[in-house]
């Protein structure tokens, strides 16, 4: 199978990762981290963590040079987030929000604005920390993209 789901690990929370191998090991999917420090993965050969250094970018860059049509990545980052759509690949973030080519630029478009009010202090801190309801999102949302991803890597 020629699948890969990369995880764009620095801010990835562990319960996220965790459905990811729930699920990579039921589909034998790989599974391949980039971090720009240790951490800790199951025994699997499925699984595998590159680390990269702690330049600004390195870990979606390493990403980027590796992806193959229909990958699918996990990531916070929406810049990052539309170049991996532009490469016909899957993106989702941890919240279990999909990133696709029809809603993309709104999702740029709040990130901006949202930068643009912390920036101005006009607001202050991020999202709040996941809760269950995010887990089970992310986990209905991961499945059915997934799903996609796989269907799309036995196609190309």
């Amino acid at each position: 199978m020629s699948l890969t789901i990369w995880i764009d690990a620095d801010a990835c929370p562990n319960m996220v990762k965790e459905v990811v191998y729930k699920a990579a090991r039921r589909t034998e999917s790989r599974v391949r981290l980039v971090a720009n420090r240790y951490q800790r993965i199951p025994a699997n050969p499925l699984f595998s963590l590159d680390v990269v250094d702690q330049s600004f970018d390195a870990a979606d860059q390493f990403i980027l040079e590796r992806l193959s049509k229909a990958d699918l990545v996990v990531t916070a980052d929406v810049p990052f987030a539309d170049e991996i759509i532009r490469k016909d690949c899957f993106a989702l973030s941890p919240r279990g929000e999909e990133f696709n080519k029809k809603n993309i630029g709104d999702k740029l478009a709040s990130r901006n604005l949202f930068s643009e009010l912390r920036g101005g202090n006009l607001i202050q801190g991020g999202p709040p920390p996941l809760a269950d309801r995010d887990k089970r999102q992310f986990a209905d949302t991961f499945d059915r993209m997934l799903t996609k991803a796989l269907a799309a890597s036995r196609l190309k």
